[in-house]
């Protein structure tokens, strides 16, 4: 630690929980050992092996006997995960190693003022917050050991947005209230007997309860802020916002410091355990650490001392308000993958500070928005950036639990960054989107039943970054707990119906597993010999492994329902028109099919070219789904997601690769490396020179195109489009035209193009091996359009959902939402066929 923050820290006698026998003078390192003893007892030493077992005999301070104690007992599928972590006599215990991180959902609430919503005619959602309260109680139910709200700003000007949720009033800690009292009613299994002995519970057994427990997120987001109100280090334009920041006062500064206090010393009485200070991925005060963001010249500019003043004074403040009782986590930017980010020895530095200011466990953040390296995405393997957090562990830096973060969604990748000693704690977010059970299903062993998180972003980041209520593409139910239950058996018996579903794809599998859930008996027809539609081709695509979690988990949920009478599954059956008719007027087992519905999903819609019939020409399902042979030289018609897919899958496997490669396999080094990762951390930033970047040699050579003119994949998801065109770029082996006519396809099978309009037109000939078909799907109607013409009972019993109600690029997350809202519904009256998702709820709006 420098020296002059350190003498300015010691001087003031600030700490979190000071050892009653050390001197107010004590050195920064005394402080530092004391603590180990009463904060970090089960911490682990490193270890590579992922069955380590727990040594508490290293490292100088732990109480060993309370360890052992607390230990004796261990969960027998994934010890580490479930081994209580103590943080010290003033908070006591937290249940387990597991964190669920901060994310936005929309559900924070707003800071309109009544008149202005009045004037505008507004509806004042999320107000009293109730919807956030349901939310979060959902998941500590599901037993995660400490929960981080999304981010609510301490005053005006660090808004997300305009009027986005903030804590600056004693009216806006009440209305969080529900929130605290929500989850402090939830107890949480934990493998401690109330002395801190076994009690002679058997080996196994969670044997004794610590209450639900939350923190608030205080987020200033500076330059980021979408609003023109936003303030940084200095003036400054942030690349993801249109409104330039203003500089900050010094005068400015003190008083965001006060703010952010004052926001502590409100969460605290709303019922908060703790608070999260955002020091990372961007925002405010990761805008103050870094020289190319921080210009100032005075107390808070210059050298890093000065630059890490209002990060260390946030804290030391926080902790001196709100006592030793209160959790303070500091998520602290580890690794910045920008430009003149932090170096190593800066990140050091500050850890060491924020522990003598009174930090109580130190969270990573993995690099900032404006960042061209993906962090979260599904192309990043899991666990890619622990080895930072375990950097930061194995050189001793620090003796406060360490929390590892990002794309982290499975139990065994938890469990194995614990055991090896890369961590204290480990945050995962989405994931409890995906399945707020995680946690429980992880300790009782039921892995397989987990609805893993696939960070596909479509309807979390994606949503939040136009205001809108956040969700899951993988569970509709995520933030609209209150709107959708999904209740066993809540259906009456005399209410229940025999529901057909033809088609197995999202739409089918969503509405299958939630009709049969509630209560009405649903027969499965797939005319394939297996389940999950066009998810079996979207697992194939390098960066979507990850899909076949979702497989599996709709896989054993059938079954399950299946093995207690609820469903039926008939692989390897095509149902036709007269098939319908017949089950619909004679008993096959269950009784006559009350409801119909149809989710046969979409063909490839195939562009009128002369020649197109050419055997080198073909379909992006051909590629995808048969594994066609294709050449080196490739022409990808149509520029949208599936363009992208293909091109990405062409790139990276040839005819000899294993097309169906699991998540869990994916090269975390190589990603890195491809990526331009610094595992060193040598740079400044975390970034390897630019000549030392080595991408993994493409192939094939592709030629990408477009009807229209523009950019190509501008129709991408917000927060992943770029990841999608950058991979493409930077393989060196993709052309990218857009505007493009199709003239004809020739003898030999090549593709004769013109490019442009009027006089700036062009002619080419591509003579590529191969030509991909990827413009666009047509929904399936047939069985709809049948039952329509045939008239009679049959017409008014036919729902069509998915892809088969309208083709769109691969929309999983409509087709999923709608086969369990559909389900919710589909006994009542107002369900009429044609127009049964007219009246649908709809995806809410956030204001912010």
């Amino acid at each position: 630690m420098t020296s002059t923050v350190a003498a300015r820290i010691v001087a003031t006698g600030r700490h979190c929980r000071p050892r009653r026998d050390l001197p107010a003078a004590a050195t920064a390192s005394q402080r530092r050992s004391s603590r180990a003893s009463s904060l970090l007892v089960g911490r682990r030493s490193s270890s590579s092996s992922a069955d380590v077992d727990i040594d508490v005999t290293k490292d100088s301070g732990y109480d060993s006997n309370a360890n052992a104690n607390a230990n004796a007992n261990k969960n027998p599928h994934y010890p580490h995960m479930f081994e209580p972590l103590y943080l010290g006599p003033d908070i006591g215990w937290l249940p387990n190693r597991v964190i669920m991180g901060s994310m936005h959902t929309g559900l924070e609430g707003h800071s309109i003022p009544r008149p202005l919503l009045w004037a505008l005619n507004a509806e004042d959602d999320h107000s009293d917050l109730t919807e956030m309260a349901c939310y979060f109680g959902e998941r500590a139910k599901g037993g995660v050991g400490l929960m981080v709200t999304g981010g609510i700003s301490p005053n005006r000007r660090g808004w997300v947005g305009p009027f986005a949720g903030k804590l600056t009033t004693e009216t806006e800690r009440d209305r969080h209230r529900v929130v605290t009292d929500m989850v402090h009613s939830i107890r949480i299994p934990t493998y401690r007997s109330p002395d801190g002995t076994t009690g002679g519970v058997g080996e196994g057994d969670a044997h004794h309860t610590e209450p639900g427990r939350i923190c608030l997120q205080i987020l200033h987001t500076g330059r980021y802020a979408y609003h023109p109100f936003a303030v940084s280090a200095t003036s400054t334009k942030s690349p993801i916002s249109p409104f330039p920041a203003r500089g900050m006062s010094s005068s400015d500064v003190k008083s965001t410091i006060r703010d952010f206090v004052h926001c502590a010393v409100l969460a605290k009485g709303a019922g908060y355990d703790g608070v999260e200070i955002m020091g990372s991925e961007g925002y405010l005060i990761n805008q103050f650490l870094v020289s190319s963001t921080n210009r100032r010249d005075d107390e808070y500019g210059g050298n890093f001392d000065n630059r890490m003043r209002l990060a260390v004074e946030i804290v030391n403040e926080t902790r001196r308000a709100c006592g030793g009782d209160f959790i303070v986590i500091f998520r602290l930017s580890m690794l910045d993958l920008v430009n003149d980010g932090s170096s190593w020895e800066e990140i050091k530095t500050l850890a060491q500070a924020l522990e003598d200011a009174g930090v109580t466990i130190i969270n990573t953040g993995i690099g900032w928005h404006e960042a061209r390296i993906p962090t979260i995405a599904t192309s990043v393997p899991r666990g890619a950036f622990s080895f930072v957090t375990k950097k930061l562990r194995d050189e001793k830096v620090v003796s406060v639990p360490l929390c590892a973060t990002n794309r982290i969604n499975a139990p065994f990748t938890v469990e194995s960054i614990l055991a090896n000693g890369s961590a204290d704690l480990v945050s995962m977010a989405r994931p409890f989107l995906a399945d707020p059970d995680i946690v429980r299903k992880s300790r009782e062993g039921r892995d397989q039943e987990i609805n893993t998180c696939i960070a596909c972003n479509q309807a979390c980041l994606d949503h939040a970054f136009v205001a809108k209520t956040a969700s899951c593409l993988v569970n509709p139910r995520a933030c609209h707990e209150t709107e959708l239950s999904i209740e066993p058996d809540s259906i009456p018996p005399d209410s229940r119906l025999n529901i057909g579903v033809v088609g197995s794809g999202p739409a089918g599998m969503s509405f299958a597993f939630t009709a049969a859930t509630i209560g009405h008996h649903v027969t499965l027809f797939e005319k394939s010999n297996e389940i999950g539609g066009q998810f079996n081709m979207a697992k194939r695509i390098p960066g979507k492994e990850e899909f076949h979690e979702t497989i599996r988990y709709f896989t054993v949920q059938l079954e399950k329902l299946r093995n207690e009478g609820k469903l039926d599954i008939q692989l390897g059956t095509e149902i036709s028109h007269s098939e319908m008719e017949r089950r619909s007027s004679a008993d096959y087992g269950h009784g006559k099919i009350d409801r119909w519905i149809i989710a046969t999903g979409v063909d490839p819609r195939l562009p009128k070219i002369p020649g197109l019939d050419h055997p080198n020409v073909l379909s992006y399902i051909d590629v995808l789904r048969h594994k066609a042979k294709v050449g080196r030289r490739i022409a990808v018609i149509g520029a949208g997601g599936i363009g992208f897919d293909v091109s990405e899958y062409l790139l990276h496997y040839d005819d000899s690769d294993d097309h169906d490669k699991k998540a869990h396999e994916v090269d975390a080094d190589e990603f890195l490396k491809n990526w331009g990762v610094d595992k060193n951390l040598c740079k400044r930033g975390g970034l390897l020179p630019a000549e030392d970047v080595k991408v993994t040699k493409p192939h094939r050579k592709i030629i990408l195109m477009q009807r229209k003119k523009g950019k190509l994949g501008a129709g991408l998801g917000k927060t992943t489009g770029w990841i999608h065109r950058s991979t493409l770029v930077r393989s060196n082996c993709v052309e990218m035209l857009s505007e493009v006519s199709y003239d004809k396809i020739d003898e030999n099978g090549h593709l004769h193009i013109t490019i442009g309009k009027d006089n700036k037109k062009k002619t080419r000939v591509l003579e590529v091996d191969n030509i991909v078909i990827c413009a666009g799907q047509i929904s399936k109607k047939d069985l709809e359009k049948a039952a329509v013409v045939s008239g009679g009972d049959l017409a008014n019993k036919v729902f069509t959902i998915g892809g088969a109600y309208e083709a769109g690029e691969l929309d999983a997350k409509r087709a999923i939402d709608m086969g369990s809202r559909l389900a919710l519904r589909i006994k009542d009256d107002s369900v009429v066929p044609g127009k049964h998702m007219d009246s649908s709820p709809k995806t809410t709006a956030s204001l912010w």
